[in-house]
């Protein structure tokens, strides 16, 4: 009985330690988004569909939609990009595929958040 015991807490704990995301090594410098942000030089992507974009977005942003980003990535290189959207779900995954393409990206999650970095004094 121990022994089953025993071999179930070790699956156990083995499947917990599989699921876990992956750490950020220690290494990787930590980017100040507002610093970004309110950079001169970057280019704000707003990835959501152009309905949303054209209801409200952050200031000089342009409308990338997830689903064309791909088509984008030639533009964007050599350049520092900032994604956003409603929730911070597309920005993920848009920066998941502009790392991948060799893009300098950083996730500003969402319109709203980057817009109140604009804003602030």
């Amino acid at each position: 009985m121990k022994v089953k015991t025993g071999a179930l807490i070790l699956v156990s704990v083995l499947a917990l330690n599989s699921c876990k995301t992956k750490v950020v090594s220690d290494n990787t410098i930590k980017t100040n988004i507002k610093e970004v942000v309110k950079s001169s030089d970057v280019v704000l992507v707003d990835v959501r569909i152009p309905e949303q974009y054209s209801e409200a977005t952050a200031k000089d942003a342009v409308n990338i939609p997830l689903a064309e980003l791909q088509n984008n990535i030639e533009n964007l290189k050599g350049k520092k990009v900032v994604v956003f959207c409603n929730k911070g779900i597309q920005a993920d995954q848009a920066v998941e595929i502009l790392k991948k393409n060799g893009v300098e990206v950083y996730d500003g999650t969402t319109w709203k958040n980057v817009k109140a970095i604009q804003e602030e004094k």
